[in-house]
């Protein structure tokens, strides 16, 4: 029996390009849309949306290239660009009706989630981050041995080909080490979530590969030029991390308010996986969040 988030429904929803992607819905009320991270797919949200769906509509989608939604070949760098990624959540809300909603992202979906804030600040009331700084600031800030708890980021930047073999060849292995090494609450993914996280990146390698190389190429790109051109979100932001900054030799909080005036930012005790970690402090930030 396959795993679902209570109470809700999932179907496919065909965005832009024909892709289509594969997404839960629930509640009723104003719109909040959830973007999970890596190495994980919607389920993430299991404890966190059917909370907000007492008072919103909920949805969950798989982002492109995971779980079960569209996974195109990455015939350009703008297959998996974030850029396009945050047009597909913007043809997921005209799918389904709205003209303006909450988002939220964790890790790879909050990748998407800054991108579709600065690309579609019309359609987006809400931004909510979770553990992550933008993609230009996450290159700026790695270096030297601290560096190395980023090393899939290197990896999964080189050129196609060895990449995708080398992950391929061992994939719950390396998918697994995220799962353990990010959290500090083992049993907050249970068994069963945790084989259906598997499963899903085994089949998924080279577009997660290619989403991981957008990273260190077209979307630092993207994200200079909002830089440069001195765009910024408008919108009310909430940035929730873990206190990875002090260990790194920077100020998360610091690097996020230039680009985030209105801007709201906590520290967690929970690990990487915080919406599985303390789902009940994650929902009351994205609750405190909305009502801004």
């Amino acid at each position: 029996m396959s795993i679902t988030i209570p109470g809700f429904r999932t179907r496919s929803v065909g965005v832009a390009d024909g892709i289509e992607l594969n997404t839960a819905v629930g509640g009723s009320g104003p719109a909040v849309v959830l973007l999970h991270g890596f190495p994980e797919t919607h389920l993430m949200w299991r404890q966190v949306a059917p909370a907000l769906a007492e008072r919103h509509t909920v949805v969950c989608p798989d982002l492109r290239g995971y779980g079960a939604s569209g996974k195109p070949e990455a015939l350009t760098e703008d297959t998996y660009s974030k850029r396009t990624m945050a047009a597909d959540i913007v043809g997921l809300a005209d799918a389904l009706g709205f003209d303006r909603f909450a988002l939220v992202g964790h890790d790879r979906g909050a990748h998407v989630a800054f991108r579709a804030g600065l690309d579609h600040p019309d359609r987006i009331s809400h931004l909510g981050i979770l553990d992550i700084v933008p993609t230009l600031d996450t290159w700026n800030v790695l270096h030297g041995a601290g560096a190395a708890v980023a090393f899939h980021l290197y990896l999964m930047a080189q050129p196609p080909g060895l990449p995708e073999r080398m992950i391929a060849g061992s994939a719950d292995a390396f998918f697994g080490h995220f799962l353990d090494a990010w959290s500090t609450s083992p049993e907050a993914i249970p068994a069963d979530v945790r084989a259906e996280y598997l499963r899903a990146c085994r089949e998924a390698v080279p577009s997660i590969v290619a989403d991981y190389r957008a990273t260190a190429t077209v979307d630092i790109a993207h994200d200079q030029a909002d830089l440069d051109a001195g765009n910024r979100l408008s919108m009310p932001v909430t940035v929730v991390q873990q206190d990875w900054g002090g260990q790194l030799g920077f100020d998360a909080e610091a690097i996020w308010r230039p680009w985030a005036p209105d801007l709201q930012h906590f520290t967690t005790r929970a690990g990487h996986f915080m919406a599985e970690e303390a789902p009940e402090d994650i929902t009351t930030l994205i609750l405190n969040l909305m009502k801004r």
